[in-house]
């Protein structure tokens, strides 16, 4: 019995720890709560492989995954100190001071770090440490008082919890439903106070009214789309839209207070620009793919959409900034988001006539939080940990000897244009398609070069040319189609793409990791 409720002091002093942690990180900002602080430490340190089995396998919801693995590592931990202060009634506390302080120094270390970010982490520690060692004192062994006895030597009529070997059962369920029911109202109260910040931050948005681009996209031309059921639309929806980053708590940025600083290397003239400064420029709007460097082979992390923003090479060149091949000192720049992810981008190609933006519009409205509001980013033809900073705070010009980005230093390439690449949507894998004509499409992609050709063949035999819907653009993807005589029995379908550069995409099958995936597409069907 006490064992049980031991490891429920300690569950409920990390209830404790967790709550005061969210109320104070309303005083200091969200980022630096404890789960999020070491969830950040954790993805900041996991290796590029096992970070691309996560994204691989959970998608989306890796970092779901990931804090409420954290959640169940402190339950039982949790659980594990309440049962050492039954017996060790300092040492669980000591126990929650040394997690605090791992929580203060993951949330300090963090790239975008201050000092104020541990005070949640220290603050909730303390806290916890003194309800632990109170509820650790209600379950202790309370010896027999004097006059308890008569004298025949036995118990006097005293209630239970005063009997000698008895424990205070009163005090320890007063003590841990007021523990309890205090931390769950700071936790509450905590988010909340959370939640008004996050309310400026969409109110903010909301009241963003996007002007007319000067230079608007092209309409779609007719085509672009081929219809075919199962085949991925040309255009993705923002709410279909991938994405991949390391943002455990996405950041909500009042557009209002939003500023971007352009400095570094060869920055003759530094700026400074709010939102409204961005919006009163020049915008372009452009259909532009975008594709993950953590995309498998046919893999789901590529989409399309339409961006509004300001032509990022015209906002350097006002800076005073010339690409290394016009003689200028850096060749890196590096954007920084408010969550402190870095991203290094040639400034030769920024700059050297592509499309390259700072978007502040994503398919007709302003960029949804997920995706980067008030401004990311987008710069086509290149993997989007090398050119899409979302959150963006920063522009710094250096050089990629003095500087490596965040995913630089963990193994990745500096550079990394997209390769070319396709994909299989329809049939599905293991389909039963029936004998006969059937739809054999997908995509196609080979940014800022374009598509020139996709070849399908079964079961290893020939390949034969597909239908390529209208371009659009060489910066978008390309849908395709193939009718297919099947027969009946179980068949393999591979699709290989050609960009216009000449590039084949070649058959041998290479990981992520350092650039990108290589390799054919293929699915398995049983054909009726």
């Amino acid at each position: 019995m006490r064992g049980a409720l031991a490891a429920l002091s300690g569950l409920i002093a990390g209830l404790v720890a967790l709550c005061v942690a969210e109320l104070v990180s309303a005083a200091v900002r969200p980022e630096a709560g404890p789960v999020t602080a070491v969830g950040g430490a954790v993805i900041d340190r996991t290796p590029a492989a096992v970070k691309d089995f996560a994204v691989r396998n959970f998608g989306n919801d890796d970092k779901l995954v990931l804090q409420l693995g954290i959640l169940a590592l402190l339950a039982l931990f949790a659980m594990a100190v309440g049962a050492a202060s039954l017996r060790y009634r300092k040492v669980g506390p000591a126990a929650v001071l040394v997690f605090g302080a791992i929580g203060a120094l993951a949330a300090v270390e963090r790239p975008d770090g201050r000092v104020s970010d541990a005070l949640p982490s220290v603050v909730g520690a303390l806290v916890a440490c003194a309800v632990l060692y109170l509820l650790a004192g209600r379950l202790a062994f309370r010896p027999s008082p004097d006059g308890d006895r008569g004298t025949d030597g036995a118990v006097a009529d005293a209630a239970p919890e005063a009997r000698p070997g008895s424990f205070d059962r009163r005090g320890f369920v007063i003590a841990a439903t007021a523990a309890a029911a205090v931390s769950a109202g700071a936790g509450v109260l905590g988010r909340r106070l959370n939640a008004s910040g996050a309310a400026e931050a969409a109110a903010s948005r909301e009241a963003v009214a996007l002007p007319a681009p000067s230079a608007p996209a092209r309409p779609i031309p007719a085509g672009a789309d081929l219809g075919v059921r199962g085949l991925s639309s040309f255009t993705t929806s923002n709410k279909d839209f991938y994405r991949v980053d390391t943002a455990l708590v996405v950041p909500r940025v009042d557009a209002d207070s939003w500023r971007l600083r352009i400095h570094g290397k060869g920055v003759s003239r530094p700026l400074t620009v709010s939102f409204q400064d961005l919006l009163r420029r020049k915008l372009i709007e452009r259909d532009i793919t975008l594709t993950c460097v953590s995309n498998e082979v046919g893999g789901p992390y590529v989409g399309n959409a339409r961006w509004i923003g300001v032509p990022l090479a015209e906002l350097l060149a006002e800076a005073g900034v010339r690409p290394p091949s016009k003689g200028g000192p850096a060749d890196q720049l590096v954007s920084r988001s408010v969550d402190g992810m870095t991203i290094g981008t040639p400034v030769d190609t920024v700059m050297d006539g592509r499309d390259a933006m700072l978007a502040v519009g994503m398919n007709g409205e302003p960029l949804p939080f997920d995706h980067g509001f008030p401004v990311r980013m987008v710069v086509p033809g290149l993997y989007g940990y090398v050119s899409a900073c979302k959150w963006l705070e920063d522009l710094e010009l250096t050089t990629f000897d003095d500087y490596d980005a965040y995913w630089v230093k963990r193994s990745w390439s500096r550079e990394a244009p997209v390769k070319t690449q396709s994909r299989i949507d329809t049939p599905r894998p293991f389909a039963s398609p029936k004998a006969g004509k059937v739809r054999v499409a997908g995509v196609a992609w080979a940014q800022h070069r374009g598509i020139e050709r996709v070849e399908v063949r079964v079961d290893g035999g020939s390949w034969n040319p597909a239908k390529l819907a209208a371009e659009d653009s060489e910066d978008t993807w390309r849908q395709w189609l193939w009718e297919w005589p099947a027969t009946s029995g179980s068949h393999t379908l591979e699709v290989r793409a050609t960009d216009r550069d000449g590039n084949t995409q070649t058959d041998k099958r290479v990981g992520t990791v350092p650039d990108g995936a290589t390799g054919w597409h293929s699915v398995v069907v049983a054909v009726d």
